[in-house]
């Protein structure tokens, strides 16, 4: 019998860690309970698991920066991390993703629906392909340690901006629509606005340079070397 896929529900509402619970279980998921980022942190680390939904507004350590500390942690570099919030402000999403969030889940959410979700995830993330390292000129992307190193200087980007870059560095040249960057960076079943994209092509250019992001006007974007 195969082991269970391992969920941990960081949320200081106990009505709303008994839904996920009761739910996530239904469908086959093993789920680890925290009240807050500390221990959320605390338990991530014990039970290793596959998957982490955060709530964004907890005691003693918010959601943003329990997802940044979890990021910076090697072990849960390519973790799955999803966001459950009652808001629905472009700027949270925004720095949610921008610390390296996969999802984004606006409460109340329906049964189905979260399941629905957390299996898209879970197919994109299973479905996932590591590509070989990619050098370009004074750029190389190490994708197995998610790194990138201009002029041999080793650059620590969020997860988002990295996968972003490792898309439009793929193939150099080829023009990416904001509908494919979307779908292949954020998922058809997240709803972000184009800002989302742009802000993120704007931290890539101030690290990176101005000079290997292009826009394409009215279609997307592609790097240059």
């Amino acid at each position: 019998m195969s082991e269970k896929i391992k969920i941990l529900i960081a949320d200081d509402e106990p009505d709303i860690l008994e839904f996920l619970q009761y739910n996530l279980e239904r469908e086959g998921y093993e789920t680890i309970l925290a009240e807050n980022g500390r221990e959320a942190i605390v338990k991530a680390k014990a039970h290793n698991p596959q998957m982490i939904l955060l709530d964004i507004m907890m005691p003693e350590l918010d959601g943003i920066e329990t997802c940044r500390e979890l990021r910076n942690l090697p072990d849960f570099k390519n973790t799955l991390i999803a966001f459950l919030t009652a808001r629905n402000e472009d700027y949270s999403q925004i720095a949610g993703f921008d610390v390296g969030a996969d999802d984004y889940i606006t409460k109340p959410i329906k049964p189905r629906v979260l399941i629905s979700r957390i299996k898209a995830l879970m197919r994109r993330f299973g479905s996932e392909v590591q590509e070989e390292n990619v050098s370009l000129g004074s750029i190389e992307i190490d994708r197995e340690k998610y790194l990138v190193y201009k002029d041999g200087e080793k650059l620590s980007l969020p997860k988002k901006e990295f996968e972003l870059l490792s898309l439009l560095a793929s193939k150099p040249g080829k023009v990416f629509s904001r509908k494919e960057i979307m779908s292949k960076i954020w998922g058809n079943d997240i709803i972000v606005g184009d800002r989302t994209i742009d802000v993120h092509i704007r931290k890539l250019r101030e690290k990176i340079g101005e000079e290997q992001f292009k826009t394409i006007k009215g279609i997307g974007y592609k790097f240059d070397m």
